[in-house]
């Protein structure tokens, strides 16, 4: 018996990635947030602080409890669909190199950098990409537009604010280095597929 993809509170692979990251909330929470931050938040790389897991274990820690909701809440409204669409191990490979890309562009930017929006500003990538003319809601102002122009208008302001230095509290260029890890990343297997089944 099929199971609609929207139907299910989440797949697998998006069930346990918002498990860990409520899991590493709660525990910077509980323990010594200096500590934890110290060593698993990502610091510039000319940094004494910088280790060589913190583009990893960057994505699961968050500033506050709305940082984690927003991400959270992005990671379960696109992840599920896409996660369906890739395949659990392919989903899983495309969140990761999408974080870590995001990561190590950071890397070369001041100031230390927590979450999970340069993984997710992968996954707005992969559902514009593989469905253009969805349509997604807006909060602020509350109205429809196509995945597509969604990810194209979100892009360039990204951008602009980088370029700018506005909100220089948020990571734009590791937003924009999700984005671009994973567009190379959808590429390649599509590439790949191409090869492999002849179309």
């Amino acid at each position: 018996m099929s199971i609609d993809r929207y139907q299910s509170v989440a797949p697998p692979a998006v069930l346990n990635l918002l498990i860990a990251n409520c899991v590493a909330f709660l525990a910077t929470t509980l323990l010594d947030e200096q500590y934890t931050y110290g060593l698993f938040a990502l610091y510039p790389v000319d940094t004494p602080w910088f280790e060589i897991w913190q583009p990893v274990t960057y994505m699961f820690l968050h500033g506050d409890f709305s940082h984690l909701f927003f991400n959270m809440f992005a990671l379960w409204m696109f992840g599920r669909g896409l996660e369906y669409d890739l395949g659990t191990k392919r989903f899983l490979i495309y969140y990761f190199v999408c974080g870590i890309g995001a990561g190590l562009v950071q890397l070369f930017t001041n100031g230390v950098t927590v979450g999970a929006s340069g993984a997710v500003f992968g996954l707005l990538l992969a559902f514009g990409m593989l469905h253009p003319n969805a349509t997604i809601m807006l909060l602020i102002p509350p109205i429809p537009m196509k995945a597509k122009w969604f990810v194209v208008i979100y892009g360039l302001l990204e951008l602009i604010f980088g370029v700018t230095g506005s909100f220089d509290s948020v990571a734009h260029y590791a937003h924009l280095g999700g984005m671009f890890w994973g567009w190379l990343l959808l590429l390649w297997w599509r590439h790949q597929d191409r090869k492999r089944f002849g179309y």
